[in-house]
């Protein structure tokens, strides 16, 4: 059940207050916009076409490359939008719509990067095993767990969310609708969402980054206490640089932004730390795996071949 509140419509402020550099943002973001779908695009069809690709490892990265598409999707075109407009609305139910799919695919981005590291492991400490434990069935299995999970949890949010009354300012310090900016403008008691967002919203961030973490110490304990070589110890480890560098760039601005509290004096920071995982981050992830992967750069250059 949706609120009774006045108000039908939030005002998006945007990346930034100053008009003439909206032309200008308008087409760097429009850059981005496409060098991100049109980068994993090729990269998705690459992993489906070529059935050298066709492992554990890259049904994965086809999911991640299908998950950057539509993340970048959920907020760019309304902030391109909003950049050749004087009015920057959004109306309610589409923002509640807009933060539903921005959480619904980053908690799923957020719990595939931990069940991507788990495939790296079993593929370095247990290579003879690899396709048996990594079978299709189990694969399909925990890709489909990880999208219904991450759907489930940012279906809570927006339904407590949209239950919540707004009375006063309906203006947004952001360029998209989240939790956090909402919260600032609820009128009534939001602790039931703060502690949602706290805890709920924190096992899922920080449940998979601890079996990220966990899954490159066991490998390199495995590796160490097996071969005491570190040559073959980073041999072994930069097959992981890829997906460790993902990571990083994913986790690093989403712990910045969940795990302070909503402060205006944090909210020009939040803005330009979300510029990095809802947009630089989904840019950059093809270019980290096509650049630094033999078998993706291979796969490339046979289909540029046959064009």
């Amino acid at each position: 059940m949706l609120n009774t509140t006045s108000v039908t419509e939030f005002l998006l402020l945007g990346v930034t207050d100053i008009q003439e550099l909206q032309p200008f943002l308008f087409v760097v973001f429009l850059t981005i916009y496409f060098i991100s779908v049109t980068g994993n695009g090729a990269v998705l069809m690459i992993f489906i076409s070529d059935p050298r690709l066709h492992s554990p490892m890259y049904f994965f990265l086809g999911n991640l490359s299908y998950l950057d598409i539509c993340y970048s999707t959920v907020t760019l075109p309304k902030m391109l939008q909003n950049f050749l407009s004087t009015h920057k609305a959004i109306s309610f139910l589409g923002c509640i719509s807009q933060l539903h799919f921005f959480h619904f695919l980053g908690s799923t981005e957020s719990m595939l990067l931990a069940v991507m590291a788990f495939d790296r492991s079993v593929a370095i400490c247990k290579p003879l095993r690899y396709t048996v434990i990594m079978n299709p069935q189990l694969c399909t299995q925990m890709a489909i767990t990880i999208w219904v999970i991450g759907f489930f949890h940012a279906l809570l949010h927006s339904i407590m969310t949209s239950r919540l009354n707004f009375c006063g300012s309906n203006r947004i310090h952001h360029f998209l609708c989240d939790i956090k900016p909402l919260l600032k403008l609820a009128c009534g008691n939001t602790e039931l969402n703060q502690w949602l967002l706290s805890t709920v919203t924190g096992t899922i961030a920080m449940g998979p980054f601890f079996l990220t973490l966990l899954s490159y110490f066991y490998i390199i304990t495995y590796l160490f206490f097996k071969t005491r070589s570190c040559s073959m110890l980073c041999k072994a480890l930069s097959t992981c640089a890829s997906h460790f560098m993902v990571v990083i760039l994913f986790y690093a601005p989403v712990l910045f932004t969940y795990i302070h509290p909503a402060l205006e004096s944090f909210m020009d920071q939040d803005r330009i730390v979300a510029i990095m995982y809802t947009v630089v981050t989904p840019v950059l992830n093809p270019l980290i795996y096509t650049l630094r992967n033999k078998e993706v750069k291979g796969a490339l250059g046979r289909v540029i071949r046959r064009l």
